[in-house]
């Protein structure tokens, strides 16, 4: 939550709440308390209740234990078991003092209870100070998931993406392509330049491939070094080559001074591009030695240029 809020200086946004209750009545006294302060969404049963925090993501779920079919806990241990929704903080709401039920809670993931009758003073307490520990809890991970130079993803949030992106394509049945990028001569840049020139090409270059890999659900994540990876869900080989062609040529239009490359007298990048159609039972890895070897070959046949090819499942299988 507020993440590019905090990076970026500008005001936090409303955080988003979802009342969950099966009594009408018990909903509408939460939501004329804190209308004024938060987004709110409301949910009548625990199947609703799921279906919501998969759409809006709240930041916090209020969550009466006793519901029919489908009670408190069911819901809470749906949520913190799936991946989409396990960050977000639930408080119970409980119409008694019950220790044991606490202790289940506890252990199943929640942050906070609030006991019935509502406490005005005591509810919007709790409520707000579990919106800035999770508030800061969400700055923490995406400052983790960063890398601290170039300031686009970092190897360890690519890793986690791409799985995520290899099921949405083995669920739909539709291609996901990778863009595999390196600084040609970045070694000779920094020889001629020294590293701290070295390290502003690499945030000048980072930052034009995020500008023009520009997507919400796309991925720009340095790799190591002087590459650079691209995750690029619902894109064929045509559309990936096109995007990837497009950074090449606007990291030329960067102009930044190479006197020591051999293919430019401005710094320049190669491009490996690879697409599947995912299937479950092949591995990920397969996408990306696949954009490692067109980068491979489009830096043997002279660098600044984008090769790509289209992955086989047929072949792969046969093997």
């Amino acid at each position: 939550m507020f993440i590019d809020e905090y990076i970026s200086g500008v005001a936090p946004v409303k955080g988003k709440i979802l009342l969950v209750d099966d009594q009408v009545v018990n909903i509408k006294i939460l939501h004329q308390l804190l209308q004024n302060d938060y987004d709110i969404y409301m949910a009548r049963d625990g199947h609703q209740a799921i279906d919501m925090c998969k759409k809006v993501n709240p930041d916090i779920v209020l969550l009466d234990i006793e519901m029919p079919i489908l009670n408190g806990f069911d819901v809470c241990a749906h949520l913190k078991n799936d991946p989409k929704t396990q960050d977000i903080a639930v408080i119970f709401i409980s119409g008694h003092f019950d220790e044991e039920k606490e202790v289940k809670g506890f252990n199943l993931g929640a942050v906070d209870f609030i006991h019935k009758p509502i406490n005005p003073v005591i509810t919007k307490a709790r409520v707000k100070n579990q919106l800035m520990l999770k508030s800061q809890s969400d700055l923490l991970r995406a400052i983790a998931l960063l890398d601290g130079l170039t300031g686009v993803a970092n190897r360890r949030k690519f890793e986690q993406v791409l799985p995520v992106s290899w099921l949405q394509g083995c669920r739909e049945q539709q291609p996901l392509t990778i863009i595999l990028l390196d600084i040609d001569f970045f070694k000779l840049f920094n020889d001629t330049y020294g590293h701290t020139e070295g390290d502003t090409c690499l945030r000048k270059v980072a930052q034009k491939i995020q500008d023009t890999v520009n997507r919400p659900y796309d991925l720009v994540a340095r790799f190591g070094g002087e590459e650079f990876i691209c995750v690029l869900p619902n894109t064929d080989l045509v559309g990936g080559t096109y995007v990837a062609q497009q950074i090449v040529d606007s990291i030329i239009s960067l102009k930044i001074a190479h006197e020591t490359s051999k293919v430019s007298h401005f710094v320049t990048v190669s491009a490996g591009v690879s697409t599947i159609v995912p299937t479950r039972n092949i591995p990920e890895k397969v996408l990306i030695e696949a954009a490692d070897k067109q980068l491979y070959l489009a830096k043997e046949r002279g660098r600044n240029r984008v090769l790509g090819t289209q992955v086989s499942i047929a072949e792969l299988t046969a093997v």
